[in-house]
């Protein structure tokens, strides 16, 4: 598969390297509140939101992981000004999914909050997603029934008879996905010179979801390189963007554990 990586600012790469409609899936998870300051870096929420509308194809879509910082008390809410901003521009707020977190830190009732274990994976899409392939790893407790009977009628009258149907073993999931964190999301140990790490898991359901073999995904808050990954892992060509030569030099040499010689 093709893999590019830049090193810079994520809205100036996109103009000055990525061409109109080329992107068929973003996945990213952004720094947020006081933490859009990276590494020493700022990033541009606006200039970001119209350079992906610019990239991404018709019908294409971004998935936008993100959680809002407690501040003095009270949640910051930028998450969803964030996503009302990304409407604003044109986009639709698909789905508002939820990312659960396996493992969370020990609670402190001085607080007086319940402990917080999820993070938001807002769906956005150029008109409506090309793509959804339906991920089924629910256990159906009807699994092996038949489904006959009649729907409609016809010119006649009668009773329109439909073809039975077998139920399957498993059903499509729900929106809330839970995923382990830390050192149990990755195996690559040299992911964790990185602050942040990005569960493989929650990247490769997402890549599966909304894109099919050989589509182009991007990640321009690329960090340990992820979701370069995880496309590569699942036959997709992937675009790499992080302000840091740094992440970017462990992102090439993760990527390089898994690409075939």
């Amino acid at each position: 598969m093709n893999h590019s990586f830049y090193t810079g600012d994520n809205v100036e790469v996109l103009k000055q390297h990525v061409e109109d409609e080329s992107v068929d899936l973003t996945v990213t998870s952004p720094p947020y509140d006081d933490l859009r300051t990276y590494n020493g870096f700022e990033w541009d929420i606006d200039g970001v939101i119209e350079q992906l509308w610019r990239v991404t194809k018709r019908g294409g879509v971004v998935v936008w992981v993100v959680g809002d910082k407690t501040h003095n008390g009270s949640e910051t809410g930028t998450s969803f000004r964030t996503a009302l901003k990304f409407m604003e521009y044109g986009w639709r707020l698909h789905d508002t999914m939820i990312y659960a977190k396996k493992t969370v830190y020990a609670h402190d009732p001085r607080n007086k909050r319940y402990k917080q274990a999820f993070e938001y994976m807002f769906i956005f899409s150029k008109g409506s997603p090309k793509t959804y392939n339906e991920i089924k790893d629910r256990p159906n407790k009807n699994a092996g029934k038949v489904l006959s009977g009649t729907k409609g009628r016809d010119k006649e009258g009668r009773k329109r008879k439909i073809k039975p149907i077998v139920i399957g073993d498993f059903q499509a999931r729900y929106n809330i996905w839970e995923y382990a964190t830390g050192k149990s999301s990755t195996t690559d140990d040299v992911a964790f010179l990185h602050p942040a790490v990005f569960p493989e898991q929650l990247a490769a359901d997402h890549i599966i979801s909304w894109s099919n073999e050989n589509d182009t995904v991007l990640d321009l808050f690329g960090g340990s390189g992820t979701v370069t990954k995880m496309a590569e892992l699942n036959n997709r060509n992937s675009i790499y963007i992080d302000i840091s030569e740094e992440y970017t030099e462990l992102a090439k040499e993760r990527l390089s554990m898994y690409e075939e010689v």
